[in-house]
């Protein structure tokens, strides 16, 4: 084996850990499963990160982004290491990622703690995403997740924990702030550059599909 293909099957390992070697997947049809109830909790987070955020008890909006993110890599060990991969799950979890994305980035520039360019590097993107799904597909284009848009996510999930605490009492004058001000800003800068493939993939998918060719990614 290469060294570019361990180095590749490794990283696919770091981002899809709970991954079963040699195993069939099953796809279950139902809601109620362990990975899409951690999903939905999660989800239920992102209002207490807000007020907490609006009220300045930045220690403990710190703590609520930390659960948020590492719930986001829980709930996808749980569906592949207890076989709990769910129509559902495929598209709660990218939605729920997404909403709570845009809050949080919302309520870090509403507050004066985050610039105005980490919203519109967001939301733009997404906005334009979302529009080209529903004109192609109606829906969901059920496009694969990129090695790219994981380590874009991994970013925003340290850097923005690490802006808020540069926020608290203990942090202030540290570079922590400096820290997450890069990381965001290399954070937007991936979530540009996978928002621009993921809608060539679309588009290509949905030529795929006109056209009744198998569509290869």
């Amino acid at each position: 084996m290469s060294t570019e293909q361990t180095m590749k099957e490794e990283g696919m390992r770091i981002f899809g850990a709970g991954t079963r070697d040699n195993f069939e997947y099953r796809e279950l049809a139902t809601f109620w499963t362990v990975p899409n109830l951690i999903t939905v909790l999660r989800f239920l987070l992102v209002p207490v990160f807000v007020w907490q955020t609006l009220t300045m008890h930045y220690g403990w909006a710190t703590l609520t982004l930390a659960i948020l993110g590492s719930s986001d890599w829980i709930d996808g060990f749980a569906a592949r290491r207890l076989d709990q991969i769910s129509t559902v799950g495929k598209w709660l979890d990218p939605v729920a990622d997404r909403l709570a994305l845009i809050v949080v980035a919302t309520t870090f520039v509403s507050t004066g703690i985050a610039p105005a360019w980490l919203v519109f590097s967001i939301v733009v993107p997404d906005a334009v995403l979302i529009i080209n799904a529903w004109v192609l597909f109606r829906g969901n284009p059920n496009l694969p997740v990129s090695n790219l848009g994981k380590f874009r996510t991994a970013l925003l999930l340290v850097g923005t924990p690490l802006l808020l605490l540069g926020n608290t009492d203990w942090g202030k004058g540290s570079i922590l702030g400096d820290i997450a001000t890069w990381a965001l800003a290399l954070a937007c800068v991936l979530h540009v550059i996978a928002a621009m493939q993921y809608f060539v993939q679309a588009r290509s998918k949905a030529r795929a599909l006109r056209s009744g060719t198998e569509w290869s990614g």
